[in-house]
């Protein structure tokens, strides 16, 4: 089955007045149809970056695609008009973005926000627009919704506000949930819903969701494949119990141990990753982990590795083993 999206050498760079940042840096993947896509790395590392460009929402100047092709439905998303691609956003790919208080109107009720998206894709009645309205708002678990439809966003908690803003995201039933860190800023218990929600309305409509998040708790509970990106480069990829068993990359390998565990592990101490990320205005010439890497050789300064197969289906950008300590 061809995927719903597939991403090519994606590279993106902002100009600034210290020079020129490389934010993502030659980035392939494909997102399944009805599957979930985790894109894990910590802050900075190009997650957000990557996914705003897919759907063009870059700011030019200082952002700008230097190379790439992001393909949708046999269409290059990077040469399609303007018009046509604000029809594709929301009605097509829908975003959950991280903070619902930013991402929605103070001034316009939820109901007004949600019915607006519905009137403008799907060239729908007010009346059918508000019907659909109060059925997605019920989807997603809000109370009262005749009563919640004329409430405004400060009248709702963090957890009922991004579940509005699932709400509004899936109301064009598009193909593909760009959710970026929707639960971060969420207890856990919320978080636990936010992500029970998600994973019930996908089974539900048959979506596919890339999901993005430095929590590799919430990888393990939703994605079906994980890529873990680090300073713009993809370091690995494979699905995501091949990730939590047989990790090959020392960067995954490193966030891995510093998670709190309880099985057999539970009792073994959490590990630290020394250093920082490597500044995007001069990357390093080989591996950008190199210098954070206790596996690292001469040749880890010199050459960056490329994204290779290491099994069927698990991909790594490492020239070392990390269960041997070998060089491949």
């Amino acid at each position: 089955m061809d995927p719903v999206l597939e991403v090519k050498n994606l590279k993106v760079q902002f100009n600034t007045l210290e020079g020129i940042v490389h934010a993502v840096n030659g980035v392939n993947f494909t997102v399944e149809e009805g599957k979930t896509l985790g894109i894990v790395g910590e802050s900075g590392c190009g997650k957000s970056v990557t996914v705003l460009s897919l759907m063009r929402l870059i700011p030019e100047p200082p952002g700008r695609i230097v190379d790439g092709e992001v393909i949708f439905k046999g269409e290059n998303l990077f040469k399609i008009n303007k018009s046509s691609i604000q029809n594709i956003r929301g009605a097509e790919i829908a975003m959950v973005f991280q903070d619902p208080m930013t991402s929605l109107n103070p001034v316009l009720t939820i109901g007004y926000q949600i019915s607006e998206a519905l009137m403008v894709h799907k060239r729908i009645s007010k009346q059918e627009a508000i019907r659909r309205t109060w059925k997605l708002l019920e989807m997603v678990g809000i109370p009262l919704v005749k009563e919640s439809f004329h409430d405004y966003p400060h009248q709702f908690s963090g957890g009922m506000r991004q579940r509005v803003m699932i709400a509004m995201a899936l109301s064009c039933d598009p193909s593909i949930l760009i959710a970026d860190e929707p639960t971060t800023a969420l207890d856990v218990t919320i978080q636990a819903q936010i992500v029970e929600l998600t994973k019930k309305i996908q089974s539900q409509l048959g979506m596919s969701i890339i999901w993005i998040t430095h929590d590799l708790g919430i990888v393990a509970e939703i994605a079906d494949k994980v890529i873990v990106m680090y300073a713009g480069y993809i370091v690995e990829e494979a699905d995501v119990f091949t990730i939590y068993e047989n990790p090959v990359h020392p960067y995954t390998l490193a966030l891995l141990k510093s998670l709190p565990r309880v099985d057999s592990k539970r009792y073994e101490r959490l590990a630290i990753i020394h250093g920082s990320p490597p500044d995007c205005l001069h990357l390093p010439q080989g591996c950008p982990f190199v210098l954070r890497c206790g596996f690292a050789v001469k040749r880890c300064s010199e050459e960056n590795p490329q994204l290779k197969n290491i099994e069927s289906e698990h991909k790594a950008a490492c020239w070392i083993d990390v269960r041997t300590g070998k060089t491949r």
